[in-house]
């Protein structure tokens, strides 16, 4: 069932544990985290990345949304990252009603500015928004202590960031990284404890490919409620094309597709039981579906024929 991100993570906070969120970028992808969601009956998160979105435009929009609605577990879909106004309207307007405003890569007083602009725009379409301060990087080598503290957020910054510009989801940086961690992960929990006393939104933490379980939980104890994962299930993706290709006989081309969506369902089946959503999708039985079924109903002309809706992606 197609579900709100509001209603995703506010039920998980409450109820402690995470929604995993998983980037998408092909057809593969998409059946990959819906069959993991199903198997476990869990509740997740399709998110197109910007690139994707650029690459895929509405088809990939519509491919997700369909697989949402077909699903018999809550998913919700998230645009990722995006610093485009441009793809945010063009999110919106395709039927995302979950974006993320990145203005993290600007200085603060743009990146708010940016964001207010954003939220705005998303709530007048019914949309909720994630936004983050602080700048994650794709890695950690070279930094120094206090060139990372800088880099992380402001318990004090956030709460203000959030009053100003109204979002309703955050996302922290407390050491964590896009990509793959080249040396033992470091987090700074008081500062994520910190945070959570000065905001009263869901916390959403990216880079979560490589924490250690240990991690993960205290994270969640100290109120995340969303964990982006990206990186783990790509590689398991492109390891899986790998290994079927380098094969002497060359295999079929849907064989070949559904190595990768067993290769990628098997990362997400673990990170889903990891942040502790594994059969947790009864906690989200919510009348959002059926009232999204009803705002389409009442948008089509009169007359037309009601179909049964099949999966399609």
């Amino acid at each position: 069932m197609l579900s709100s991100t509001r209603d995703l993570l506010e039920t998980a906070r409450r109820n402690v544990y995470a929604i995993g969120a998983f980037n998408i970028y092909n057809q593969e992808g998409v059946r990959a985290v819906v069959t993991a969601a199903e198997t476990l009956q869990s509740p997740a998160m399709l998110q197109i990345h910007p690139g994707s979105l650029k690459y895929g435009g509405s088809g990939l929009v519509a491919l997700c949304l369909e697989a949402a609605r077909s699903s018999s577990v809550p998913i919700a879909v998230h645009l990722d990252h995006s610093t485009s106004a441009s793809a945010i309207q063009q999110a919106l307007t395709g039927g995302i009603l979950s974006i993320m405003a990145d203005g993290s890569p600007f200085p603060y007083s743009e990146n708010l500015a940016f964001t207010r602009e954003m939220t705005k725009l998303a709530h007048s379409h019914g949309a909720t928004v994630e936004a983050e301060i602080g700048r994650i990087s794709g890695t950690e080598d070279g930094w120094t202590v206090e060139e990372k503290e800088a880099l992380m957020t402001d318990p004090d910054q956030a709460a203000e960031f959030v009053a100003a510009t109204k979002v309703d989801f955050l996302a922290v940086t407390i050491g964590n990284v896009h990509g793959e961690y080249r040396s033992q992960p470091r987090l700074d929990f008081p500062r994520l404890a910190a945070i959570r006393k000065s905001v009263d939104v869901p916390l959403v933490l990216h880079g979560a490919s490589g924490l250690p379980p240990q991690m993960i939980d205290k994270s969640i104890e100290l109120g995340v409620s969303k964990f982006n994962v990206n990186t783990e299930v790509r590689q398991a993706y492109v390891q899986s094309l790998k290994f079927e290709l380098s094969a002497t006989k060359t295999p079929d081309l849907v064989d070949l597709m559904n190595s990768g969506i067993e290769a990628m369902q098997k990362v997400i089946c673990e990170k889903l039981q990891l942040f502790g959503s594994a059969g947790k999708a009864h906690l989200h039985q919510s009348p959002y579906a059926e009232m999204l079924a009803i705002k389409r109903g009442q948008g089509r002309q009169g007359g037309q024929r009601k179909q049964g809706r099949q999966r399609s992606y």
